[in-house]
C-alpha cells in the first residue's frame, strides 16, 4: 500500500512538473512574440491617426481640437494623460481621457456627444475617440502617473471607485477584486496584476490604451473596464458613465508613481 501511495505521489509530481514546464514554455513563446512586436506595436498606426484627427478641422463647426484643454491648458497634450482623470471646473465633473475628449468634440467641433456615447465599440466617432486617446496617451509615454486628489470631488470619486472595485454581484458573485485584489493570481496563462496597489509600469492603468493581439485593435481604459463587467456577468455600464470614471480614478491613484507605457501591447 505504501508503495502504491509513493508511485501515485511520483506520478502526480511528474504531472505537475510537466504542466509547469508546458506553461513556462508557452509563456516564453508569448513573451518572445511580444518582444518581436515591441518595436512595431500596431497601436502606432492608431496613434498616428489620432494625431491627424487632433489637428484636422472637423465637425459641424469645422474646427480642430488644438484648443482642447485636457487639464494642462488649451492645446497642451504632453503630460496630460498621466494626470487624468481629474476635476474640470468648466464641466463641474471629474473626467477621464475619453469623456474629456468627447466634451471637446461637442463644444469645439459641434459633434453630438450622445451619438458618440451610444455608438458601438470601434464604430463611427467612438473609433475616432479611441484614436485620439491613443495619441494623447502616447505623448506622455515614459512619464510617471500622477492622478490628482487635490479637489474634494476627486477624492469622492476615488472612494466610489474603491467601493465599486470590491462590490460583488452578477450571476457569478464576482467583483473586480476577485481577479485583481491579491498578488499571484492568474487565469490560464494570463497573469492578473493586483490593482489595489501600484501594479508596475506595464500592468493595469499605466498600460491602457493598448493594442490587443487577440482582437486586432486598440482598446482604451473605458473599453477594458466595460469588458471586465461583461466578463463578471454584470450589466455593462454606459460609455462615459461616472462609474467607469470613478473606477479609473481608483486605479489611477493606486498606480501613481508608475511609468506610463501606453499605448502598450496586450495579448
Amino acid at each position: 500500500m505504501r508503495t502504491m501511495h509513493l508511485l501515485a505521489g511520483l506520478a502526480l509530481a511528474g504531472a505537475v512538473a510537466g504542466a509547469w514546464a508546458q506553461k513556462n514554455a508557452t509563456e516564453a513563446a508569448i513573451d518572445e512574440y511580444r518582444a518581436m512586436l515591441a518595436d512595431g506595436n500596431p497601436a502606432e498606426l492608431t496613434e498616428a491617426k489620432g494625431e491627424d484627427l487632433w489637428k484636422q478641422k472637423r465637425g459641424p463647426k469645422n474646427a480642430s481640437l488644438e484648443t482642447c484643454d485636457l487639464g494642462k491648458g488649451p492645446g497642451v497634450v504632453k503630460g496630460a494623460f498621466v494626470e487624468l482623470p481629474r476635476y474640470f471646473a468648466d464641466t463641474g465633473k471629474v473626467q477621464d481621457l475619453e469623456t474629456r475628449l468627447v466634451t471637446c468634440m461637442e463644444r469645439i467641433q459641434g459633434f453630438n456627444g450622445t451619438e458618440i456615447r451610444k455608438a458601438a465599440w470601434g464604430k463611427g466617432e467612438k473609433a475616432n475617440v479611441d484614436a485620439l486617446a491613443t495619441y494623447v496617451a502616447g505623448q506622455s509615454r515614459g512619464m510617471a502617473i500622477r492622478v490628482p486628489q487635490d479637489q474634494p470631488m476627486e477624492r469622492e470619486y476615488y472612494e466610489v471607485g474603491r467601493r465599486l472595485f470590491f462590490t460583488r454581484g452578477g450571476t457569478h458573485d464576482f467583483a473586480c477584486a476577485t481577479c485583481h485584489g491579491q498578488d499571484g493570481k492568474r487565469i490560464r496563462l494570463q497573469d492578473l496584476p493586483n490593482l489595489t496597489k501600484n501594479p508596475g509600469d506595464s500592468s493595469g492603468f499605466p498600460a491602457w490604451p493598448a493594442y490587443r493581439v487577440s482582437t486586432g485593435d486598440v482598446w482604451t481604459m473605458q473599453h477594458r473596464l466595460n469588458d471586465c463587467f461583461r466578463q463578471q456577468r454584470f450589466p455593462e455600464p454606459d460609455y462615459g458613465s461616472d462609474a467607469l470614471t470613478a473606477l479609473s480614478v481608483y486605479l489611477g491613484v493606486n498606480a501613481n508613481g508608475a511609468t506610463s507605457t501606453a499605448p502598450s501591447l496586450k495579448r
